[in-house]
């Protein structure tokens, strides 16, 4: 029997059920709980807004999106949403997905958090933007059905979501600095971590090798 939360269909293909696994056995709680509302919200929204993303993909993108905060997915000092991006894309590929599939959803997730760019990009991609912005930032709330988000956060609970996720951050985050450079990410490091102040824009034109 097919699994719906909210009317939201969860896909039941073997990618999709290998990955949820993946994501319940290497993942803490509140990744897994997240990236499953940041997929039934998303969903929701293409649904509002009459887009049609593959459904298989958008979960993909959603259970991967930010696995690039834990170990063991965190081996390589770079972007944490490009390295759950990699190891994303080599799951697809190792399961027989062609490359194409593969770099929608390496796109979905390494642009997860950058501002303005995934809603003039492919359904997929715009929509794991959209779930991970309700989810994180409560942006489109209003515009889903209120008794719907009563029904995913019965399933997948919050509990104490924006303290753990920003906990999740710095642990994620402190040991590669560095990597936050121009993102978002670097105002959790500067408000939580003693002492970090990131290196500006300004600072780094001025500090430039130019006479000028």
């Amino acid at each position: 029997m097919s699994e719906i939360i909210a009317g939201v269909e969860i896909p039941e293909t073997a990618a999709a059920a290998e990955a949820t696994r993946l994501m319940q056995e290497m993942t803490s709680p509140l990744i897994y709980h997240h990236s499953r509302r940041v997929f039934v919200f998303g969903a929701m929204h293409a649904h509002r807004l009459g887009l049609e993303p593959d459904p298989e993909l958008l979960y993909l993108a959603a259970m991967f999106h930010d696995t690039g905060l834990l170990t063991p997915f965190s081996d390589v000092e770079q972007r944490f949403e490009v390295d759950g991006a990699d190891h994303a894309r080599t799951f697809m590929l190792g399961r027989g997905f062609p490359a194409t599939a593969a770099d929608v959803v390496w796109t979905a997730i390494a642009l997860h958090t950058t501002p303005g760019i995934p809603g003039r990009m492919g359904p997929e991609i715009a929509i794991t933007n959209l779930g991970v912005l309700t989810d994180v930032l409560g942006l489109g709330l209003n515009e889903l059905d209120h008794s719907q988000v009563d029904e995913i956060t019965a399933v997948h609970p919050r509990g104490d979501f924006k303290n753990e996720f920003l906990q999740a951050f710095v642990d994620g985050l402190k040991h590669r600095p560095e990597t936050t450079n121009g993102t978002v990410n670097s105002d959790v490091l500067e408000h939580f971590i003693p002492g970090f102040q990131r290196t500006t824009t300004v600072e780094r034109i001025m500090g430039a090798p130019w006479p000028s």
